[in-house]
């Protein structure tokens, strides 16, 4: 299945579902300078593989992984981190409250607002605490269109991550991604979940309060 998701003005996103839990991993391309950023290496390293050699389709330029980036530190998203490390040289990040939890060594630790620049695009690094203590979403904003974020398991169509039904939790992440994503960026901003399909903030804004009154 062709894994291109949206072909933008400076990068192209391609997506593939990996393991029994549905990970999605995310893979942007600069169109003009060939570095990649691959968010969330959560299992079966040779469709990784196949998701890299894809998108070396999408450059005018040979292209080379510069990161992977992990939105968390749960199991399914990191399965396949220390064989693609192993295999690709590339730097590692993920946020800073989650980087010890992490099988490999995180050599860029982030903090809310923190910018990861590549050659040719840049991220956001937007902490949202409360699936975990160091959850980050990755927001790459388009130049010509609406804003992406790679939500983690922060965000979902749908509600928040879980908290595991602890409330002091629930109201953190509820609270950061309200604050954070809702009130930072419009409707038509795109919201790539860690698992299932995409949607908008702007499907999802109406819902906030119920969210918050069902405390999950």
């Amino acid at each position: 299945m062709d894994s291109l998701i949206h072909s933008l003005r400076d990068v192209t996103i391609r997506s593939i579902s990996v393991s029994e839990m549905n990970n999605n991993v995310y893979l942007l391309t600069s169109k003009s300078t060939g570095a990649q950023l691959l968010i969330d290496a959560a299992d079966n390293l040779p469709a990784i593989q196949q998701l890299l050699h894809d998108g070396a389709a999408d450059s005018s330029v040979p292209t080379k992984l510069a990161r992977i980036a992990t939105t968390h530190q749960h199991w399914d998203h990191v399965r396949a981190l220390p064989e693609l490390v192993a295999v690709t040289g590339a730097s590692t990040s993920a946020g800073a409250d989650d980087a010890d939890a992490l099988p490999v060594p995180v050599d860029v630790r982030l903090g809310h607002g923190d910018v990861e620049q590549f050659d040719g695009f840049e991220v956001t690094a937007v902490h949202l605490r409360g699936h975990t203590p160091g959850s980050i979403a990755f927001v790459y904003q388009d130049p010509d269109g609406p804003a992406h974020i790679f939500s983690g398991d922060s965000l979902f169509p749908g509600g928040v991550g879980n908290t595991q039904n602890d409330p002091s939790r629930f109201t953190s992440l509820l609270n950061d991604v309200s604050e954070r994503l809702f009130d930072a960026y419009p409707d038509e901003t795109l919201v790539h979940p860690g698992h299932g399909l995409p949607t908008t903030l702007g499907a999802e804004r109406p819902h906030l309060e119920e969210w918050r009154a069902r405390g999950w």
